[in-house]
């Protein structure tokens, strides 16, 4: 049996963290659903840069917004939206047959926002009813600014995928967060379910320190801090608070780990996926890992519910002289700039694509 049978047997959900027009054109991704038990995707600015940049397939669609007067970020979310709608009517099986735990496709608003919370707000609604479907995550960081929005729009019965998380106590802040909204819904009388997730991204951590630590600790730091999270979102599915909106019908916000691709090349191609094997979660993974996890025959043993040796751990990265508090912010900040210069690359590339098109009319 493959090792992606055996976690989604496991009861971990495996997403993939790629979408573009060729994986759907092709039926690779239909593969992926069938042979390597796949029941969820993301996207992100930089994959969709890297989709429409590296491809030819989404000129027709290109030439039909600009002939509808589209063009910027109005003629990306229209290319993005007919990629995503495509992959959530793949997913719906898988999305009905887990009555919507399972089966989602993300979508992130723009980064531009992620310091705006009216403006993040907005959009989410707006890309939430444009799609169409019910198993569309809309993305949102879970920056300072951002949880604000994810309640707000939690309230608003939009399922919200949150992104760029990074430490336990930013993932405590966003599943708060999601929580006020459902407690609003409930307050209000509104049905209680509304889809989310909560992306912890691990291998960043790893890359961050790579440089500064003994060997001894390499590639260490983000499974440490993937334990402590894992604990607290434990603590957190049983306690009171939680138990009394989930006797009202809501749903729990699951985990998502986020990033789980090897950086190192002297590291096992599946490190991240082994240490992270933990039933009611998510992992979203490159198409290369997962490829790389369909050829194992095994997992070994699931995360330890109480966190394993992950303060020990930490312990001897303080000593290191690596503070994880201030790296977290760091981190979260970096990733959204990140997002920010993928975003405005990806804009340039729809320009320029645009420009020769119509120069070839």
């Amino acid at each position: 049996m493959k090792a992606t049978q055996l976690l989604h047997n496991l009861g971990q959900s495996l997403w993939l963290d790629n979408i573009t027009r060729d994986l759907l054109n092709s039926g690779t991704l239909k593969r992926y659903v069938d042979e390597l038990s796949v029941t969820g995707l993301t996207s992100n600015p930089t994959i969709f840069d890297h989709a429409i940049k590296n491809s030819h397939t989404y000129d027709v669609s290109i030439r039909e917004g600009l002939a509808k007067g589209k063009t910027g970020e109005s003629l990306f979310f229209d290319l993005a939206l007919d990629d995503l709608t495509r992959a959530a009517d793949l997913f719906r099986p898988a999305h009905d047959r887990t009555n919507g735990v399972d089966g989602w496709a993300s979508l992130e608003v723009s980064p531009l926002l992620a310091h705006d919370t009216a403006s993040t707000i907005a959009a989410a609604k707006e890309l939430s009813a444009r799609s169409g479907r019910p198993n569309l995550f809309i993305k949102i960081p879970g920056t300072k600014e951002g949880l604000p929005a994810i309640e707000e729009a939690i309230f608003a019965g939009v399922p919200i995928n949150v992104t760029l998380l990074f430490s336990r106590e930013q993932y405590v802040a966003s599943a708060e967060a999601y929580l006020r909204g459902i407690e609003r819904r409930i307050d209000a009388g509104l049905n209680p379910q509304v889809g989310s997730v909560a992306s912890v991204f691990i291998s960043r951590w790893d890359v961050a320190v790579a440089e500064k630590i003994p060997p001894v600790l390499r590639n260490r730091l983000g499974i440490a801090i993937a334990g402590r999270t894992y604990k607290s979102y434990l603590e957190l599915l049983g306690n009171p608070r939680s138990q009394r909106a989930y006797n009202a019908g809501a749903r729990p916000q699951r985990l998502l780990w986020a990033s789980t691709g090897t950086k190192d090349p002297n590291a096992s191609d599946i490190l991240y996926v082994k240490a992270l094997a933990s039933p009611f979660t998510v992992n979203t993974i490159p198409e290369k890992t997962l490829l790389a996890l369909a050829d194992h025959g095994e997992i070994g043993p699931l995360m330890a519910a109480d966190g394993g040796d992950c303060e020990e751990v930490l312990e001897r990265f303080a000593k290191a002289g690596v503070n994880v508090d201030a790296l977290a912010a760091q981190l979260q900040d970096e990733g959204a700039k990140a997002f920010v210069k993928s975003w405005k690359e990806l804009l340039q590339v729809i320009a320029t694509k645009s420009e020769k098109l119509k120069q070839a009319a």
